[in-house]
């Protein structure tokens, strides 16, 4: 079992801890130290276990808030997982019928003479400005 030297409000510590977890419990040490070092700057020195008291209870504080909110954000997500599951199981909607006019054929010839003759009559006006 190893033993990981590490640093809390000024005051080194032997912790022993399983094989590979060496790294979590450094982080563990270092959130601690901060906390500690935060109390020792604003209230100056104070006995060993009450800085150390004082440290976890603020993280424990900060753990509790983190808490609340990752409950209300697994709340939303549970709220929205049932949501999708409704909308997936409603049945899909009737298409919408749409109607679309039919032109007449008579209609789309007499048109398209008329932009022929158009096209004549533009061609004619060109013709006589230029000469």
């Amino acid at each position: 079992m190893p033993e990981v030297k590490i640093e809390i409000g000024g005051k080194e510590f032997a912790v022993a801890c399983q094989d590979g977890e060496e790294q979590y419990l450094r982080d563990a040490a270092a959130m601690l130290d901060r906390e500690a070092r935060g109390l020792v700057t604003q209230i100056g020195r104070m006995p060993e276990s009450r800085m150390l008291l004082m440290a976890g209870l603020m993280l424990a504080d900060r753990t509790a808030a983190y808490e609340q909110k990752a409950a209300a954000a697994e709340e939303k997500l549970a709220r929205q997982e049932r949501l999708i599951e409704e909308m997936e199981a409603m049945p899909a909607p009737e298409p919408e019928r749409v109607e679309v006019a039919v032109i007449p054929s008579q209609v789309t010839d007499t048109l398209a003479e008329l932009a022929a003759r158009a096209e004549a009559i533009a061609a004619l006006a060109e013709e006589r400005s230029a000469g």
